[in-house]
């Protein structure tokens, strides 16, 4: 890794505080990522970790507000030195552009009324409180707009949702031209200067300058969406404030905007220092005082290290910059259960570390990104003390392969055997290839099992053991029956209680049910999905496959696999529904687990005749059956069908579909649960990492 010093004078960098280092910040190059070393020296490599970012297809998770809170000191500062310290608790962010003035008021109720109508629209309130001419007054916008035209738009919106609050106002369009008042070196003189201002009437603002060559404080006044808007403001404040002199603000200058947030509660007053974001080029750093910063925006969760704000694509994008060993405290501990053996903990310590330092500036102003588009990222709220302990006991360990960091992919579970690349990605063979991973079953222990019934109406589902009552009487062909140990029992399309989903039927004590199979319940490793229509199938599949979608399915089945047995093709009627990358098949089909599935039609089974050939039977009725008495045919809504080995199921009138497979996730590289499996059976960290990452090396950074 390269690493750069940039040195600078020593009385700038005490103004940003012991563990802050801006004007003499350490940078660490990832690939050709530089970034920032705000953390304390001795924590070591840093990684930056984008939660809120407009990066096109690459990443794209947008808020218009950003609200951290801390509960010690804090400071926000920017990389020319310009520094803000603060008290423990709330400040909010949000970026300088398109917005629409609601309106101006001196009542709370009102504007918190009017805010509270708009929230639940797309014109996302934003709500300010000032002193204009020694009283309170609020101020209540909604936006950001991309263009000064969709701010036009959403006047007429904005004015028909607050209609009743605004008191004869008219919602009007603001932008980002603006002037200035005068430059100052220190808060208090800018402060001063605009409280001056205020008095007379005019909305100002104080404003700290992030550009390097521009250090200090300034005074700001208007928020024009045109030069003809903002020459007549220009006119109307020399007018009404002698002496004051305003000069236009170049559109590139990057400052934040301090104003104060009177919209953290539309029902008592509570505010909190809001800064606007002002410049595409601005970027702003927030440094806590070592207890956490909280995002109320990403859930509430509270993180390590510092923030980074700044504006792109005119989104607001949050980048969390930490020390690399801290971050996979958080990682490893949202990825897998802190109760595993520690040396499967260290197992994904090693992977998760490998697989983040691999990622060089994939994400352009962030190394990774806090979703499972790379690595799960809870912050503070997934730290554990084994996990952590996990963590240190491999600090700086890295898989490698021919000398390069391995890019240490994982999932869930492989379903008993990991995946061939050319069952993802379409990838060759290499660091990564198929391999038996029977830990799997791990993933199973401790489950209840489930019966799978036929009642007597033709409707088959599954009921959890501990609600069944097995009954002495068998069918004809053996098959056992079963009851219930409650009244309204649910019997549920899959062996998983789905709050979300209905249950296929109820039964009561004394119904009785064919016993068709006992299976686990559905878990990582093995699960059952459906019964899917032929009209949900078509829809999911609309936009997922680069071959044409029929307009109904009657067949359905996986005809390719790959090394593994993950599904390569599946066709419906005889037609390939072909994709991208195999592993599209699992949001083709409604969302799968895994590849590795098996698809059964309810509605039609298959018969090997005496002569060796085999014909497909749709439907329960009209089916030959052969009994003691002779052969007749079938007259009920479901018809059991026994397999050579002894295996029952259920064919039904109408076809629907039932995927039955195993494993959760692409399957390639590690098996979580294979190596907690294997850790289970004695193995070592390094010895699990060797056997699912084929031809690598553990070693220490």
């Amino acid at each position: 890794m390269e690493r750069r010093l940039i040195v600078g004078k020593a009385t700038q960098r005490k103004k940003w505080s012991r563990r802050l280092k801006v004007l003499a910040a350490a940078l660490l190059t990832v690939g050709c990522l530089q970034v920032p070393v705000y953390a304390a020296e001795g924590d070591g490599q840093m990684i930056r970790v984008a939660m809120f970012a407009n990066l096109g297809s690459t990443y794209k998770s947008t808020t218009p507000l950003i609200t951290l809170e801390s509960s010690g000191k804090w400071n926000i500062g920017s990389e020319s030195g310009a520094s803000i310290t603060l008290p423990a608790g709330q400040i909010r962010f949000s970026a300088d552009g398109f917005r629409v003035k609601v309106l101006e008021t001196a009542d709370f109720k009102t504007a918190a009324a009017a805010s509270k109508l708009l929230q639940a629209t797309s014109d996302k309130p934003l709500l300010f409180t000032t002193s204009l001419n020694g009283k309170s007054t609020y101020q209540l916008y909604t936006g950001n707009y991309a263009t000064e035209a969709l701010a036009g738009q959403a006047v007429a919106r904005v004015q028909k949702v607050a209609a009743a609050q605004l008191g004869g106002q008219k919602p009007a369009v603001t932008g980002s031209k603006r002037l200035s008042a005068g430059v100052y070196s220190s808060l208090q003189e800018a402060e001063a200067a605009q409280a001056s201002l205020s008095s007379a009437g005019v909305t100002s603002y104080t404003v700290l300058q992030l550009d390097g060559g521009s250090q200090g404080y300034a005074v700001w006044v208007g928020e024009a969406s045109s030069d003809a808007d903002l020459s007549a403001f220009k006119k109307n404040v020399e007018a009404s404030v002698p002496g004051v002199i305003l000069s236009p603000v170049n559109s590139n200058s990057a400052a934040l905007i301090i104003r104060q947030d009177a919209g953290l509660s539309t029902d008592t007053l509570k505010t909190a220092p809001h800064y606007t974001i002002a410049g595409s080029e601005a970027k702003a750093f927030v440094q806590g005082d070592g207890s956490g910063i909280k995002v109320v925006e990403r859930s509430g969760r509270t993180y390590r290290g510092d923030m980074e704000i700044s504006i792109v694509s005119g989104d607001l994008a949050l980048v969390n910059v930490v020390p690399l060993e801290q971050y996979l405290y958080s990682v490893v501990g949202a990825e897998v259960y802190s109760s595993w053996p520690a040396e499967a903990l260290k197992v994904q310590a090693v992977a998760a570390r490998s697989y983040a330092l691999q990622q060089g500036d994939r994400f352009k102003i962030a190394n990774v990104v806090d979703t499972t588009l790379s690595q799960a990222y809870n912050g503070m709220g997934s730290e554990n003390d084994k996990v952590s302990s996990a963590v240190d006991a491999t600090s700086g360990e890295v898989i490698k392969s021919d000398g390069k960091i391995v890019e240490a992919v994982f999932s869930s579970n492989a379903g008993g055997q990991t995946a061939h690349p050319s069952e993802v990605w379409n990838g060759g063979v290499g660091v990564f290839s198929n391999v038996d991973s029977p830990g799997d079953t791990s993933a199973q222990a401790g489950l209840q099992t489930w019966y799978h019934v036929l009642l007597s109406t033709g409707v088959s589902g599954y009921i959890r053991e501990d609600n069944v009552k097995e009954l002495t009487t068998k069918t004809d062909a053996g098959l056992a029956k079963v009851t219930v140990t409650a009244q309204n029992t649910n019997v549920r399309p899959v062996p998983l209680i789905q709050s979300n989903v209905d249950p296929v039927a109820k039964m009561n004590p004394g119904n009785e049910a064919v016993v068709l199979a006992k299976v686990p319940q559905s878990n990582d490793y093995a699960w059952v999905r459906g019964p899917f229509t032929s009209a949900q199938l078509v829809k999911t599949l609309q936009g997922k496959t680069t071959s044409a979608v029929p307009s109904s399915i009657s067949t359905l089945e996986v005809t390719k696999r790959g090394p593994s047995g993950r599904a390569l093709e599946v066709t419906a009627n005889g037609k390939p529904m072909t994709v991208k990358y195999a592993d599209t098949y699992r949001s083709a089909l409604g969302g799968l687990p895994s590849t590795l599935f098996d698809i059964a039609g309810t509605g039609s089974y298959t018969v090997l005749g005496a002569d060796g050939k085999t014909a497909s039977k749709t439907g329960s009725q009209g089916a030959a059956v052969l009994s003691a008495s002779g052969t007749g045919t079938s007259s009920s809504n479901a018809l059991v069908v026994m397999s050579g080995d002894g295996q029952a199921r259920a064919v039904t009138q109408g076809q629907s579909f039932m995927i039955i497979g195993q494993g959760n996730g692409h399957g390639l590289g590690l098996s979580q649960w294979g190596a907690k499996g294997m850790a289970d059976e004695g193995y070592d960290y390094q010895a699990i990492l060797k056997h699912y990452y084929q031809n690598v090396t553990i070693v220490k950074e």
